[in-house]
């Protein structure tokens, strides 16, 4: 992004102190999968859980749907700090020892949870012509005097397994498909 590296370490700092919350969580998350994969006990988080079994990794979300990691263990990350490795698909597209920790489980596992919202809120537009979705969105083939605001509204049902989430919903309307 044309910046030079002696410039993004402020950047990093500032954007973390702006956002305390999410840098505990991260934390809070790391601290709870090292403890599930050296105890080899059931720990939890934020709703979230984390155990070993039958050698996997496995992260309960909120919606019940678990993320599995093979073969964890603790290791050395490239600072010198622990880390929780496991077995997967490397860049090189090959099987290997990956490494990974608090911040990087909580991509994935609130990629995972905003996927299980968009399925939950396909549910709610049974009466609707789903005809796709791309990461977020939701692709209605529908009638032009339908009200955009009625699906956003479908849409920001908050599933049974969250009930506290507060959704919203945007959209916009075109002839065919195309991003916003």
């Amino acid at each position: 992004m044309g910046l030079l590296e002696e410039e993004l370490q402020p950047l990093v700092d500032s954007w973390r102190q702006a956002n305390p919350n999410i840098v505990l969580f991260w934390w809070d998350v790391d601290r709870a999968v090292k403890t599930a994969v050296k105890e080899q006990v059931q720990t939890e988080t934020h709703g979230i859980q984390f155990e070993v079994r039958k050698g996997m990794l496995f992260i309960t979300l909120p919606s019940g749907r678990k993320l599995a990691y093979v073969k964890p263990k603790m290791g050395e990350n490239r600072f010198g700090g622990e880390s929780v490795t496991y077995e997967g698909t490397g860049t090189a597209k090959r099987w290997e020892r990956l490494e990974s920790y608090g911040p990087k489980f909580v991509e994935n596992i609130v990629q995972a949870i905003s996927r299980d919202i968009l399925a939950f809120s396909m549910t709610q537009l049974k009466g609707f012509s789903i005809v796709g979705h791309v990461h977020d969105e939701v692709i209605i083939e529908c009638d032009e005097t339908q009200p955009l605001d009625v699906i956003a509204m479908h849409m920001a049902i908050a599933p049974d397994w969250m009930p506290d989430i507060n959704l919203r919903a945007d959209g916009y309307e075109c002839s065919f498909y195309q991003k916003d």
